[in-house]
């Protein structure tokens, strides 16, 4: 099993990013992962996500730098965890945000570069200031708030496996199927490890499905988990106000839950089916989203035939998301063990 974290409160010294007063960042999402959705309510501002480093953090720092002490996560903490982030699931309804969270922290990964951590993917960056400023990361910072009280509550646990295991748990307490996860993933230590921005693929691009090649095939995505992955778009809501994208409101989202508004891609936003490709074949309401990414999966030949098979079997579609969604929540991650470690072992 991995390593105990043997500094893990010196971690929390590299603190995420902490927002502005007004709670609030320009600058829109354009990202056909999840664009932004999530608005934060009264509960979440009044969530510090600030840690004190405690007196053995403050020992180390003393004595060498902090950038040496990242290490795998401990295993109970993590299914302690999942089980804190099942009962936020319960009172917040923020599996949609949660999902985007881990896509977003891992779909950075180019599979050109072999150096870890340049190579981007799913190593925690995402909790850094530079990486949050991202414009297709706008409003994640409302995530970060919701989990971490649970990274404080179990310092023996990695940035990088808690934004995955909260991206997994989201997708299973919402009816997807269960992921074959493995964890044990290493955190970078500081925001010059971020990768640059660019590196997310956008909603509205000119080629939509060359485009979506361009960027998951840097990944080592291929078409089938191109299709598969755009499936998660059953959760959630996009807001014009930060993505540019969708309607200020419909019948599906005007009372919530969560903070209303938005135009969600089905009409029953938190749970998940494959009822994305059910509504962008048929294309007849007006109330849910369809993006040029979206549409994309139904003209290009290619996408086209899983996009199909989807629409009409479920139980294949979950299938290959769990696979491709376990690939994704895997690259560019350094474990330690290095095989990972699974919590249902």
């Amino acid at each position: 099993m991995a390593e105990r974290l043997a500094a893990a409160a010196a971690l929390r010294t590299s603190a995420p990013y902490h927002p502005s007063p007004s709670g609030r960042r320009a600058g829109p999402s354009n990202s056909a992962f999840f664009p932004s959705s999530s608005s934060p309510s009264p509960a979440l501002r009044r969530v510090s996500l600030r840690a004190a480093p405690s007196q053995k953090a403050k020992a180390a720092g003393r004595g060498r730098s902090l950038r040496c002490m990242a290490a795998a996560s401990d295993a109970a903490q993590l299914k302690a965890a999942r089980e804190d982030t099942r009962e936020l699931l319960k009172t917040t309804h923020c599996h949609p945000i949660l999902v985007r969270l881990g896509w977003h922290d891992s779909g950075t990964y180019d599979k050109n570069i072999e150096e870890w951590p340049q190579r981007g993917g799913a190593n925690g960056s995402l909790r850094f200031d530079v990486e949050l400023k991202h414009g297709a990361n706008a409003g994640l910072i409302n995530a970060l708030k919701l989990i971490q009280p649970i990274k404080d509550k179990y310092p023996s646990i990695t940035y990088a496996d808690l934004f995955q295991l909260a991206s997994a748990t989201a997708i299973e307490e919402a009816g997807g199927p269960k992921l074959p996860m493995r964890y044990g993933r290493v955190d970078v230590t500081g925001p010059e490890q971020c990768p640059p921005e660019g590196k997310l693929p956008d909603a509205g691009p000119s080629a939509p499905a060359d485009h979506l090649r361009v960027v998951f095939y840097r990944m080592g995505l291929d078409d089938k988990e191109i299709v598969a992955l755009s499936g998660a778009h059953t959760l959630g809501r996009s807001r014009p106000e930060r993505s540019g994208w969708g309607k200020p409101e419909t019948r599906y989202t005007k009372n919530g839950p969560g903070a209303p508004g938005g135009q969600s891609w089905t009409a029953e936003w938190l749970k998940f089916d494959n009822s994305y490709f059910k509504e962008i074949k048929e294309k007849r309401d007006q109330d849910l989203l369809v993006l040029p990414t979206d549409a994309a999966l139904f003209e290009d030949p290619a996408f086209k035939v899983y996009a199909e098979k989807y629409a009409e079997d479920q139980v294949a579609f979950f299938k290959d998301y769990a696979e491709a969604h376990a690939k994704l929540s895997s690259l560019g991650a350094k474990f330690d063990p290095a095989e990972g470690f699974s919590l249902d072992d």
